[in-house]
């Protein structure tokens, strides 16, 4: 892997991780959101990830099972979560049905605060990988003189 590779491949997790972030802060934000365009709660969403390889010819993609070639990282999909929403006795709200209960988003605060602390530590491990293939050039740059 020479250093163009490490740096695509780093920045592509980077990019990856931004979005797992962003979607992590608007589930965050919409964690009491009783009704939206569709007309129901908010539905929590999650990004799903792929390795793709960096190669794109039929010849590489098959070289590529035999001998492993660096691979970028790519949201694939964006889900929304499956589970149904939790009812709340709130009577007074005025979302709230005929016998006082309120749809709310199925939202975990623990979940979504560990999932934001594994982004933000994956973001980290990747911007560590970009500065030492940055170190790693510039050392080359040195020894050239």
């Amino acid at each position: 892997m020479n250093l163009i590779d490490a740096l695509r491949t780093s920045s592509s997790g980077l990019s990856a991780q931004r979005l797992r972030l962003n979607l992590i802060s608007e589930n965050i934000a919409n964690i009491n959101t009783t009704h939206t365009y569709r007309g129901g709660p908010y539905i929590r969403k999650e990004p799903v990830f792929a390795a793709v390889n960096q190669n794109q010819s039929f010849g590489d993609i098959l070289k590529a099972r035999f001998s492993p070639e660096p691979s970028e990282v790519t949201v694939v999909d964006v889900v929304e979560d499956q589970r149904p929403p939790v009812l709340k006795y709130s009577p007074g709200h005025p979302e709230a049905d005929k016998n006082g209960y309120v749809r709310m988003p199925n939202i975990n605060i623990f979940e979504e605060m560990v999932n934001m602390i594994s982004a933000s530590r994956s973001y980290e491990a990747n911007v560590t990988a970009v500065n030492a293939a940055k170190s790693m050039a510039m050392k080359a740059l040195e020894i050239g003189r």
